[in-house]
């Protein structure tokens, strides 16, 4: 319980400081135990422009027995894919509470690999 009110609090202090906007979309991540799911929001009309995670048509039949690290890779260049389509290259990432380390990073690092700037 500890470590998810730790989570929840870096969580507002990261959001009080980042928003997205028409120009620079914020790229959300959340994990859970399974899966991670990454999505490119609009904050000034709450709106999603992009989503992507490991339960995605596109993803699920490719991951096979990937561990979570790759799966998180692949999801990583699928939003970035997905952004650079719809023509979104710079993002304000938030990491959502988590410690930038592990999935998350490798989430992100796969995304800027693909082409998002951020």
């Amino acid at each position: 319980m500890a470590k998810l009110i730790g989570r929840e609090r870096r969580k507002l202090r990261i959001r009080s400081k980042i928003s997205g906007t028409e120009e620079r979309p914020r790229l959300s991540v959340f994990r859970s135990g399974k899966h991670i799911y990454a999505q490119v929001v609009l904050d000034g009309n709450g709106q999603t422009v992009a989503a992507a995670s490991t339960l995605s048509r596109d993803l699920k039949s490719s991951l096979g027995e990937d561990d979570k690290t790759a799966a998180a890779k692949k999801v990583g260049a699928l939003i970035a894919k997905i952004c650079l389509e719809k023509k979104i290259d710079k993002v304000v990432f938030d990491r959502n509470g988590y410690l930038y380390h592990g999935r998350v990073k490798a989430l992100a690092d796969a995304a800027r690999e693909a082409g998002l700037k951020f």
